[in-house]
């Protein structure tokens, strides 16, 4: 399908989702999180790990400090904060590429926009601390907007929908509206229809067989599915060993419209993202190419 183009504007700096997939990489500053939960807990190896991901070709380095994996519990605020700050605020001094807060929590956003964060991707969808939108609004932010039935804690305890597709769309725009009212500029939203969040087997693959209903939304579409649980049951392998998997679903993303794909393994995920976007007809890289090939257009900057 023919992929719509949006416009994403990031605390004054504007550019166009849509003719290049962007790729935001992972980085877990956490003892618990599913797949690597510990590898990066120390700041100085999450730093490392960031910048790696940057020269891998990923547009958006994404860091948290609290699990969202089924089950989990939440992390007090202070130590969220001593997690991710310093992370984020070396990452400023070393990149150009934007950086990502995952979080529900308004100080731990507010913090690390003032370390130099550009996008807030809160999983609750403004939804769990009221003070969200001011922070994200002020500070010109971009904002992901993220589906979840429940809390990590009981998200997977027998999730139902009568029409799951229609009811996540139908979410996704409501929390559009919702933050756009707000004070949040509809240039800086982002939605993400939660593969994994309190879903089944079945629903995964259907929201990631039909995600082109979510281009409805009129934003672009974030897709996180690297290496979860519905990946692992169909292969039979570990969250490490889910890397093939991450890349089918990767491939029929692009094929399907997504503009921001979310993954831990960004050197693997963008070479077959590149590839299949040239077989599709979009924009392929120079051949003398020999990494990281940038696309995204900045009209303006502050």
């Amino acid at each position: 399908m023919e992929k719509n183009a949006y416009p994403l504007e990031v605390r004054g700096r504007r550019f166009l989702l849509g003719p290049r997939t962007w790729l935001m990489g992972v980085i877990n500053v956490t003892p618990d999180s599913f797949s690597d939960g510990g590898r990066y807990f120390e700041a100085g190896r999450a730093v490392e790990r960031g910048l790696e991901l940057v020269a891998q070709g990923a547009d958006i380095v994404d860091v948290g400090g609290e699990s969202t994996r089924p089950g989990s519990l939440p992390v007090a605020e202070d130590e969220e904060l001593r997690r991710v700050v310093p992370v984020i605020e070396s990452l400023k001094r070393r990149t150009d590429a934007l950086l990502s807060v995952d979080t529900v929590k308004s100080a731990v956003a507010r913090a690390a926009l003032e370390a130099g964060a550009d996008i807030v991707n809160d999983t609750s969808a403004l939804r769990s601390d009221p003070a969200m939108a001011g922070v994200v609004a002020r500070a010109g932010a971009g904002l992901v907007l993220m589906h979840m039935k429940g809390t990590p804690l009981t998200m997977q305890q027998d999730p139902r929908y009568g029409d799951v597709l229609a009811e996540i769309a139908a979410f996704l725009a409501d929390r559009v509206r919702a933050a756009e009212e707000s004070g949040i500029a509809r240039d800086r939203i982002i939605v993400d229809p939660g593969i994994g969040f309190g879903k089944t087997f079945e629903d995964n693959l259907f929201l990631l067989r039909r995600q082109e209903r979510f281009q409805e939304i009129g934003r672009p579409l974030l897709l996180g599915f690297s290496r979860k649980a519905f990946l692992g049951r169909i292969l039979h392998l570990p969250p490490d060993e889910r890397l093939e998997g991450t890349i089918a679903a990767a491939v029929l993303s692009v094929a399907r419209g997504a503009h921001i794909l979310r993954v831990h393994d960004v050197a693997e995920v963008a070479r077959a993202v590149r590839a299949a976007e040239a077989i599709l007809g979009g924009p392929a890289p120079e051949p003398e190419a020999g990494g990281r090939v940038e696309t995204r257009t900045e009209d303006h900057a502050r």
